[in-house]
């Protein structure tokens, strides 16, 4: 059986940079400002990267830390639970869920998935959900405003574009939105 690791720490936000959950930047954008303020993203290595050092994940250490910095920024007391691989680390998925306190009180759920190849060294994914009261309609404007509209995914949850790696999904909850980012980083 697969040992479980839950591991809790506390990110500050470095030389008063603060980003929260950002629904509209991408991990490579965020890697550019964080370069704009000369503190490159690996600078700072998380509980996180870490705990997927210690688990084996070599060859992803560098983008896990990347994405997981990115997720976390301007946050404090977000916790991951990780799912270790169980043999030949380094060779397997490494894949982690996080709750991600929002400035509202509320939560976000972020979940990431990295895969070492020889191309590119690793590939990572994320999806970040998040629940908005207000219908979907608006919260695509109001936050997703610079995503291009897409077609609907098939008969409820509209799509919002911003290239061929980022995808905004809106789907109706209830009276309110949950909205699910998924990007990949190649």
């Amino acid at each position: 059986m697969p040992q479980k690791i839950i591991l809790s720490f506390t990110m500050v936000a470095i030389l008063g940079l603060a980003f929260i959950i950002s629904p509209i930047i991408s991990t490579a954008a965020a890697e550019e400002k964080q370069t704009s303020v000369n503190k490159p993203a690996a600078s700072v290595v998380n509980g996180i990267t870490q705990a997927a050092v210690r688990a084996g994940a070599l060859s992803c250490a560098r983008r896990i830390n990347q994405v997981t910095n990115f997720l976390i920024a301007g946050t404090q007391d977000a916790r991951a639970f990780i799912f270790p691989p169980t043999n030949n680390s380094d060779n397997q998925l490494f894949s982690l869920s996080m709750e991600i306190p929002l400035k509202d009180s509320a939560s976000a759920y972020a979940s990431a998935s990295f895969s070492a190849n020889e191309l590119s060294g690793c590939t990572g994914m994320y999806e970040t959900v998040v629940y908005w009261p207000q219908k979907c309609a608006e919260v695509g404007e109001k936050n997703f405003g610079s995503f291009k509209k897409g077609e609907p995914l098939s008969k409820n949850i509209t799509v919002r574009n911003s290239g061929e790696s980022t995808k905004i999904f809106l789907m109706p909850a209830g009276a309110g939105c949950v909205s699910i980012k998924k990007e990949i980083v190649r």
